[in-house]
């Protein structure tokens, strides 16, 4: 490549509360500029956490709102462009509009905005599903698509768990580049488990913690050091406020078991063969997703505590240090950390480019 980048500044699309950015930030070279969102409160929390982006709440298909994300980007010299366009018509049955299928509408909106923009490097992230829907037809539009905008495009299916993530969560990434193709990043088969991410906060009951508290107990692993690093207070750690039933039901389900402990006649509704599951200590966690504070909901009740885990220990399972602070209701914050790009994912997207293209 014949001019090296010594730094990146990015435009993040559809940032949500930041962990794409906040991941990107881990490298030094890497600096979010440029947030936007359509949602509020999530943005609150990326604000309170990275109070440097300039933030644009609003619809990017709002032509005022497009402007201005496009106005202030090339006075910023934005030259990446992040984030993870929702694609509701990437299905079975949207085969036969494709790109120009309405509901993919955000999808292209991003893509226009590569095009406005010509960033030097742009990545997409989204559900792995992305790649084999229709025989990976839906994947070929969209190489297609980045080509014809002058990009050469590496894509793959990353697993947090492979880049330190004590979670088996898998996105599908697409890495663009104006001047080269860029492999994506290649994780380790060495996991973090979940006592490795959250045994330190292994003593709330039902309906106790606070927004902010002391620590109570000393680090026990590598990574409990590296997420408190540099957080003086804990945040966000408190246990959701079950019904009796609820405890009564997980106090029957022994250490790392699940439902097939339950007598049937408390099962519910419940058909999934996860729900009422229990943490395993010395697996990696499934995917944290929006509910993770329901009992019933997944595999997302404490290995042995009669309650589900609290936000701060989603937060750990997703990689956020415990300074990275969420702002908001609880029903608020849960849906901030399930719908986050694990941070120290993304750091290996940013590694990987910088070692590519950087300077």
């Amino acid at each position: 490549m014949s001019d090296k980048i010594k730094s990146f500044r990015i435009l993040d699309l559809f940032s949500g509360a930041g962990g794409f950015s906040y991941g990107m930030e881990k490298n030094e070279h890497f600096q979010t500029v440029i947030a936007v969102d359509f949602n509020p409160n999530a943005l609150a929390t990326f604000k309170y956490n990275m109070p440097d982006t300039h933030i644009i709440n609003g619809d990017i298909t709002d032509a005022d709102i497009k402007k201005q994300i496009i106005e202030l980007s090339k006075e910023l010299n934005v030259n990446m462009i992040i984030g993870g366009p929702p694609c509701q018509g990437f299905s079975l049955k949207g085969k036969k509009l494709g790109l120009n299928d309405p509901r993919n509408y955000l999808f292209n909106e991003y893509l226009n905005i590569v095009e406005a923009l010509q960033p030097d490097v742009f990545t997409i992230e989204n559900v792995k599903a992305l790649l084999s829907t229709s025989a990976g037809w839906f994947k070929n539009q969209i190489i297609e698509k980045v080509h014809q905008l002058g990009y050469h495009v590496r894509y793959g299916i990353l697993n947090a768990s492979e880049f330190g993530v004590p979670q088996a969560r898998e996105r599908a990434i697409f890495l663009c580049c104006k001047e080269k193709a860029i492999n994506l990043p290649i994780g380790s088969n060495e996991i973090v488990t979940v006592k490795d991410a959250i045994s330190d906060l292994a003593y709330l009951n039902s309906g106790e913690g606070a927004f902010e508290q002391e620590y109570l107990n000393k680090p026990d692993s590598e990574y409990q050091i590296a997420r408190r690093k540099n957080s003086k207070k804990l945040y966000n750690h408190k246990a959701s406020n079950h019904s009796a039933v609820a405890i009564k039901k997980l106090s029957m389900i022994p250490p790392e078991c699940g439902k097939e402990h339950l007598p049937q006649d408390m099962l519910g509704k419940q058909q999934f063969s996860g729900t009422w599951g229990r943490l395993k200590w010395d697996s990696v966690s499934p995917t944290i997703d929006t509910r993770f504070d329901a009992s019933s909901n997944g595999t997302n009740n404490h290995p042995f505590l009669n309650r589900a885990i609290t936000p701060r220990e989603a937060a750990r399972l997703q990689s956020f240090d415990d300074d990275f602070v969420f702002i908001g209701a609880k029903v608020q914050i849960r849906q901030q950390i399930g719908n986050a790009v694990p941070p120290l994912m993304a750091k290996a997207i940013a590694d990987k480019i910088y070692e590519e293209i950087g300077e």
